[in-house]
């Protein structure tokens, strides 16, 4: 608070009053202190009390719009929409004006026999992302899938599975197979709108006036060129799709079958941001482009680290963004002398949620096949043979984000700061990482070790880290990932972890094993209903989705299982065997389940395992006694 000259006088004034009756008791006390003898009459008629309460009135206001004016610079205090807006873009997250709804298509596909009556893939067609689904009761809604439908591919995580449609009359041969695959879809309407550009102008900055905007699909100029969006214009380098082909890559090419994408990091020197206004529209910012080089061309050497900073201060103790080294305030390429076509999506709301086996309506979808030169009359038959459903109900559709919403969100997405700092960050980011370039199943990291020199020991070595992964084969069981994906993991992971991590990608240990248990059933009870009823609790209790590395097996859990299940009068026997061979179909690794058993609980190796029952039919061994 400032203080005034006028007070040389050692008058007491106090800063601290708030509102209209304060300032107005603060004011006669001043009059009568100060100057008794001019003014003396304070009742509520004088001319005295109407400029003090004139003067407390213009107080009052003041010290309100003060207060206002600062709560509205904290997020949790914050009133006005536009102001809690600019705070969580400030913390990095992106608030919405609507939600969609959410469903997972079955989206199926005729493709016919071969000479030996086998499907015939090469008529196996490519769905194109963004493409619609419509339901059967023409309420309006449409609904887009998220990301391309390849009935080519299948793997464990994304299966195309297939049954014979038709046969040849008078044959049992079949003619055409039906082929199915899921996908998930939101409720959603593409759209486009164009902005004719002119001149160039730095931070160039269009508005899309449209209502329940969901986001930004593409923006391509006259020339075709195509901008990305980034989450904030200092950032040149993006994830880039790549299919798994001999051409792109000869040597991971190999693993197309699991792996049908590649991760590659691109710089994008087109590019924006977007931002949504309080009023609901969306603004798209471009960058300032005052660079004369290209920024996608040069490379970071000690000529050009900081190029842009003119001042002469030393580079020492500079902070660099890995992102934007060069400080060139480019920002990305300024479009000028060119036609924008921007494609976005609108859509979500109350009235987007249906129900379920409603969305059988083939709407806009783009087919591309993924073979050349097949007989025109088979692919139309394959292109009009497109069907779809919905098992499930389409759920979620709601509005956007209350100012509590916003509020809540900010703060957490502030915390978590997109980087891999502990150890669950780094197990959640590796388990994020799309299935297309490879499906990690389970994932374990733990502190790197190596042999002392003096001691003959294993100490940690906190410049690295183990994280020990696996993934599953097309039968759901516990497999290694393949190198391709561990390729693209390392990619993905790179531009998440810190920089002095250090991280090695290893396999995990599985380890097979049989159970086999002895249980006396209750008088009354039927010993094959008891026992069938034991063998399916034990096989859901192994299930493989719920169990991690390094976790152990507490065989009590098992006799507590066993014992809650109604018939069962006592547990006799319980043990546990290791399998293993991969002739026989089991892991290659032997394990020594009772030296590892400490107080009824199993305790994996050392090194990174996991315990997996993998044929559940055959492994679980029951017997009821007498």
């Amino acid at each position: 608070m400032a203080y005034s000259s006028a007070t040389s006088d050692n008058k007491t004034i106090n800063y601290l009053n708030k509102d209209f009756s304060d300032f107005k008791d603060a004011l006669i006390n001043l009059a009568e202190t100060y100057y008794p003898d001019t003014v003396n009459d304070f009742s509520e008629g004088s001319p005295g009390t109407m400029f003090i309460e004139m003067a407390s009135y213009i107080g009052d206001v003041l010290s309100f719009y003060t207060d206002a004016q600062v709560q509205e610079t904290f997020l949790q205090y914050a009133q006005e929409r536009e102001n809690l807006y600019a705070l969580a873009y400030t913390l990095g997250y992106i608030p919405t004006i609507t939600t969609p709804s959410s469903v997972e298509l079955e989206i199926f596909q005729q493709i016919p026999a071969d000479d030996n009556g086998e499907p015939d893939y090469d008529y196996a067609l490519r769905i194109r992302k963004n493409s619609s689904f419509l339901p059967n009761n023409n309420s309006g809604t449409s609904y887009v899938i998220q990301n391309d439908v390849n009935f080519a591919f299948s793997s464990s995580f994304d299966p195309t599975e297939q049954t014979i449609y038709s046969t040849i009359q008078d044959s049992t041969q079949p003619e055409y197979f039906l082929l199915k695959k899921k996908a998930k879809a939101i409720s959603a309407e593409l759209k486009t709108t164009t902005f004719a550009i002119g001149a160039a102008e730095k931070f160039k900055t269009l508005t899309v006036n449209d209502s329940k905007i969901i986001g930004i699909q593409s923006i391509i100029d006259s020339d075709g060129n195509e901008y990305t969006e980034v989450p904030y214009l200092a950032q040149e380098t993006i994830f880039e799709e790549v299919p798994n082909t001999e051409s792109n890559d000869p040597t991971l090419n190999q693993y197309n079958g699991q792996t049908p994408y590649l991760l590659r990091t691109k710089k994008v020197s087109k590019r924006f941001v977007t931002r949504f206004k309080s009023n609901q529209k969306l603004e798209i910012q471009f960058g300032a482009g005052a660079t004369s080089g290209d920024d996608t061309t040069i490379i970071p050497n000690p000529d050009n680290i900081g190029l842009g900073i003119k001042d002469g201060r030393s580079l020492l103790d500079k902070s660099y963004d890995p992102s934007n080294f060069l400080f060139t305030k480019a920002y990305g390429e300024i479009p000028s002398n060119t036609t924008l076509t921007v494609t976005y999506l609108v859509g979500g709301g109350i009235n987007s949620n249906t129900n379920a086996n409603t969305i059988n309506r083939v709407g806009n979808v783009n087919t591309v096949p993924t073979k050349g030169n097949l007989n025109s009359g088979l692919l139309n038959t394959a292109v009009d043979s497109i069907a779809c459903n919905n098992p499930e109900p389409a759920i979620g559709g709601g509005p956007g984000d209350s100012a509590q919403d916003i509020k809540l969100n900010a703060i957490a997405n502030f915390s978590a700061q997109k980087r891999t700092v502990t150890k669950e960050d780094y197990i959640f980011r590796v388990l994020a990482m799309p299935p297309q370039f490879g499906s990690v199943a389970k994932a374990y990291i733990a502190q790197d070790t190596q042999i002392s020199l003096d001691t003959n020991k294993r100490i940690a070595n906190p410049n690295a880290l183990n994280l020990y992964t696996l993934g599953y084969d097309f039968n759901r069981n516990l497999t290694a990932l393949p190198y391709a994906s561990k390729i693209n993991l390392a990619t993905y992971l790179e531009q998440y972890r810190m920089l002095t991590d250090a991280i090695n990608i290893k396999d995990a240990s599985v380890i097979n094993f049989k159970l086999e248990f002895d249980i006396k059933v209750k008088n009354g009870n039927s010993n094959d209903r008891v026992l069938l009823s034991a063998i399916n609790n034990l096989r859901s209790f192994f299930d493989i989705n719920n169990w991690q590395i390094n976790e152990p097996i507490n065989k009590g859990d098992i006799v507590s299982l066993l014992y809650g299940i109604r018939g069962i009068q006592s547990v006799d026997n319980l043990v546990f065997t290791n399998l293993f061979g991969e002739v026989s179909g089991y892991s290659k690794f032997k394990y020594n389940f009772d030296t590892a058993t400490r107080n009824n609980i199993i305790y994996p190796s050392l090194d990174p395992s996991i315990f997996e029952l993998k044929y559940p039919n055959n492994d679980i061994i029951g017997r009821v006694t007498t």
